[in-house]
């Protein structure tokens, strides 16, 4: 489904600006690379891999079906690769960095071969630090503290988005976040590079949550040191994690054009998927699984869909989230969507 996604956003791409130069500096077997030539109808795609061994796959992939003029080998490590479009003063409107681990050593040189009003696409595969559960190795590859919670996986998402703002900054640029996407052990977060604006940083700070509660509050970083539960003041101490990036995960103007390019593709999953992201890019930066509901309430885990309505009806706003299935997001706060829980489980 990211590759998907990423073909998606790169074919709106092309529609709106009528070119589209790919950097692919994690190419792996190149099917990704090809995707975005075949489909994305890319007009050129560098497709690098650090991995030599990779090479007679990857020729014998693009070789297939690709014309020599339509992409670009090589086979350096990314750091080389972002050498060279420095000195040969290279930019593209995409540039996919695949990485394992943490893509914070290549977030420079991403930056750097990135056109103004490109698009970077970044991977992380960190899970246990972007989830808390390794808080002293989240602050060294991805300089944010990661504490654990009921919506870790969203808190990977933000606290990815939040370094490669942090980055950007110093190179006295901006990101905006495009789509973002958490799969199994992967967080992808697409964002396009603008100039800075006078509150680039107006959407960052860090994230609060209760264990006795449940309660999740935004955090701006003047107010870290009277950061408490608002349910339990001076009673219990907040669970701080940050900094990372509090505003939408997506742009839905750009997830609406995707999805319409979805419809003429006829590819159903991803049609449904966007629908979510549309609908929970407005909500506060957190979700509720429905076990934790269950939990809090100690009643049986309410049906999602029931519960999304009921917390409509009341005049919350409320969504299924794309980062959990299990799970909603919603401006009720939690004693609210626990009451609206039994009331659904009680029929």
């Amino acid at each position: 489904m990211t590759r998907d996604l990423g073909v998606l956003a790169a074919a709106v791409y092309r529609s709106q600006h009528n070119h589209l130069r790919v950097l692919d500096v994690m190419t792996g077997c190149g099917v990704r690379a090809l995707r975005y030539v075949v489909e994305s109808k890319a007009d050129w795609v560098w497709a690098n891999d650090g991995n030599l061994e990779h090479r007679p796959l990857v020729e014998a992939n693009l070789a297939q079906s690709l014309s020599p003029h339509q992409y670009h080998l090589s086979f350096v490590s990314a750091r080389e690769v972002f050498a060279q479009c420095q000195q040969q003063q290279q930019r593209f409107d995409w540039v996919d960095i695949d990485a394992f681990g943490s893509p914070a050593a290549h977030l420079a040189g991403g930056l750097a071969a990135t056109r103004m009003g490109g698009y970077l696409y970044l991977t992380a595969t960190d899970g246990k630090s972007l989830a808390g559960q390794n808080s002293r190795r989240s602050l060294g590859q991805f300089n944010a503290y990661a504490r654990y919670h009921p919506a870790k996986h969203e808190q990977g998402l933000r606290i990815l988005i939040g370094l490669a703002m942090q980055q950007a900054q110093l190179q006295h640029l901006s990101l905006g976040p495009v789509l973002s996407f958490f799969c199994g052990k992967t967080y992808r977060v697409l964002l396009k590079l603008q100039p800075v604006g006078r509150h680039a940083d107006q959407d960052c700070g860090f994230l609060g949550y209760c264990h006795h509660c449940g309660q999740y509050t935004r955090v701006d970083w003047r107010s870290l040191p009277q950061a408490q539960c608002l349910a339990h003041p001076y009673e219990r101490p907040l669970v701080i994690s940050g900094p990372m990036w509090l505003g939408p995960l997506h742009h839905p103007p750009t997830l609406k054009a995707m999805q319409e390019q979805a419809l003429a593709w006829d590819w159903p999953r991803q049609v449904s998927l966007l629908d979510i992201m549309q609908a929970e890019a407005p909500l506060p930066p957190f979700y509720y699984p429905l076990a934790e509901i269950g939990r809090r309430g100690r009643m049986d885990i309410p049906n999602r869909d029931r519960l999304i309505q009921a917390l409509q009806n009341q005049g919350y706003a409320a969504s299924r989230t794309s980062v959990a299935a299990q799970a909603i997001k919603s401006s009720a706060p939690l004693s609210e969507i626990v009451v609206a829980a039994r009331r659904v489980i009680s029929g």
